[in-house]
């Protein structure tokens, strides 16, 4: 079943990324940007562990739907930050 949020997810596509200390952010198509604090989620451990060098060397794949770290071999889809649920 399609769902206005999964229409929302599909149109939305990253634009540019930086990181402020442990904080990782990431504009999106839509003017929004996403905050992530990549030491506070478990499933970014890889990107809190990584070196500045490290963080610095991403890309965004065609059509922007994730970012990549070749460095890392590792990335992160924009949908999955759209759908985190709020850190308590």
């Amino acid at each position: 079943m399609l769902t206005l949020a999964n229409s929302v997810t599909n149109a939305v596509s990253a634009n540019n990324v930086h990181f402020d200390d442990n904080m990782l952010h990431v504009a999106l198509s839509d003017g929004r940007e996403i905050s992530v604090p990549v030491d506070k989620v478990d499933w970014l451990s890889w990107l809190a562990k990584a070196s500045p060098q490290q963080r610095a060397n991403w890309s965004i794949e065609p059509g922007g739907f994730a970012i990549y770290w070749n460095d890392l071999d590792d990335g992160i889809e924009v949908c999955h930050l759209l759908s985190m649920q709020p850190l308590a």
